[in-house]
């Protein structure tokens, strides 16, 4: 005898659930059946919800100061104060000033940024993709109203910042190292906010193509740097990389989205930006003696004595087979969570600074395999939080709680190493 069928709201339901774990081959549709709706969606927002003006004016007024020949960062302005971002930002939007007739036609540039979103959003699923992320997880991507407000009302240049670094870890995920590289570089000159990722990609360039190869590699991401920074370091060196990295920038406390709970006084104190940095090591230092190395067999020390000798940590056979292990799910969660964790210990997060944290929190939260639905209550009390203007010391508290839960969760879930190396390859 056979047995029965299951009843047919079981079947609907078994279909769903495969559908959504990427074990039915309608699964394939869903990405892209996302990724329409949301450039529909952008358009939309364009139309039918005002622009916001913020910076927008600023960069323009800061660009036109550069196009008429100024040089010395120090004395370029706008409306919202000095330039205080790296020479690859001012190329950018100098392109923007002459697409959009001097920054005036602001629709165009809209435009412009819905095409910029719908470009990252596109590098972003391929990302996703190669780090096999079942289609459940997709719908995040394309709900945030916040980052579409961030994109296509707002015009910043985190937007751009965003696509570089998903840009790196794709060419990153298909071993393209000297392209990621670039790809990183290139972002970093446009906002010093990818220095956040930077020890990550500092482990994925060493363990993935070898000590030598990673000197080459930083070495190209300061040539870039100075490179595009001549026509400012020729005029005002100390001007232009202060302004540009400027690491002791003080914030408002008004415009402040994480941290208002904990007081203005707090907020502004030398002890509590100590604590943070300290707070911030310790939880790379965690991530990487547990996480991002532990597959190496080797300690952190023996890897930081033998980069200061120029000497490669590992064999040529254990080299080979460390690359190797360099898969595309490690790249993405090396890089998403380093960027996390320094976004939840910055000084002060402002609403611009979702755009690196919106399309970060999806992929660990299900690399930290808690349940779905816990997955989708946690983004949505993050995208909540962000939302609330001015932030209050509860959705700053929400922000914070969110942020520490993902990295705390993201720990526990990789707790078997994220970098899986084959033992017989490495002794052989």
């Amino acid at each position: 005898m056979t047995g029965r069928k299951p009843p047919l709201h079981q079947q609907a339901l078994g279909l769903v659930g495969d559908i959504l774990n990427g074990r039915h081959m309608l699964s394939q549709v869903i990405a892209p059946a996302l990724f329409l709706a949301d450039a529909v969606l952008c358009a939309l927002v364009i139309r039918l919800i005002p622009y916001t003006e913020i910076d927008w004016k600023a960069y323009m007024e800061q660009v036109s100061q550069f196009v008429s020949g100024e040089r010395d960062y120090t004395k370029i302005r706008g409306g919202t104060g000095p330039l205080v971002y790296p020479a690859a930002h001012v190329y950018t939007y100098t392109g923007l000033y002459y697409l959009t007739d001097e920054g005036k036609n602001i629709l165009l540039a809209q435009k412009l940024f819905a095409v910029l979103y719908v470009v990252t959003l596109g590098v972003v699923m391929r990302c996703y993709r190669n780090a096999r992320v079942p289609p459940y997880v997709l719908p995040l991507l394309i709900l945030s109203r916040r980052l579409h407000s961030i994109f296509v009302l707002r015009c910043f240049n985190d937007c751009f910042a965003v696509l570089f670094l998903f840009l790196t870890i794709l060419a990153f995920q298909n071993h393209s190292w000297r392209a990621g590289v670039l790809f990183y570089t290139w972002g970093l000159g446009i906002k010093m906010s990818l220095l956040l990722v930077l020890p990550a990609v500092g482990v994925i360039l060493l363990l993935g193509t070898g000590l030598n190869s990673a000197l080459q590699s930083a070495a190209i991401i300061a040539l870039v740097q100075v490179l595009i920074g001549v026509p400012f370091l020729a005029n005002n060196p100390w001007g232009y990389l202060g302004r540009a990295f400027e690491l002791s920038r003080q914030f408002f406390f008004k415009w402040t989205v994480n941290w208002r709970f904990m007081g203005e006084q707090a907020f502004l104190s030398k002890e509590f930006a100590l604590v943070l940095l300290a707070l911030h090591v310790l939880a790379l230092l965690r991530f990487l003696t547990s996480r991002w190395l532990k597959g190496t067999g080797r300690s952190l020390s023996h890897i930081i004595t033998s980069v200061l000798q120029v000497k490669s940590p590992f064999l040529p056979h254990e080299q080979e087979a460390i690359a190797e292990a360099i898969t595309p799910e490690y790249v993405m969660t090396t890089i998403l969570s380093a960027n996390v964790i320094g976004l939840l210990f910055a000084r002060s997060l402002h609403y611009q600074f979702y755009a690196y944290l919106a399309w970060s929190t999806p992929y660990l939260l299900y690399k930290s395999r808690i349940h779905p639905v816990l997955q989708y209550m946690l983004w949505a009390a993050q995208e909540w939080a962000w939302n609330v203007y001015p932030s209050t010391p509860l959705s700053s508290g929400v922000v914070i709680g969110v942020m520490a839960t993902t990295v705390a969760s993201v720990w526990l879930g990789t707790k078997r190493s994220v970098l899986w190396v084959d033992n017989a390859e490495k002794t052989k």
